[in-house]
């Protein structure tokens, strides 16, 4: 067998976070429209105290 060197993975990330926005952005529109703006805008305000908490705890 030969031996020839392991190359490194491939970077996912940008794939990984383009399809997260998709994923976020249809559920938001299916919660829009089945419960109204006002979950819409409660939610994104959760989730992004939600992140910013989970930020502030990977700095420390």
């Amino acid at each position: 067998m030969r031996q020839r060197p392991i190359s490194p993975a491939p970077d996912y990330t940008n794939a990984a976070l383009v399809m997260g926005l998709v994923n976020m952005l249809w559920i938001f529109m299916v919660i829009w429209a089945w419960i109204g703006l006002p979950a819409i805008l409660v939610l994104g305000y959760v989730l992004d105290k939600v992140i910013s908490r989970i930020g502030a705890r990977r700095r420390r």
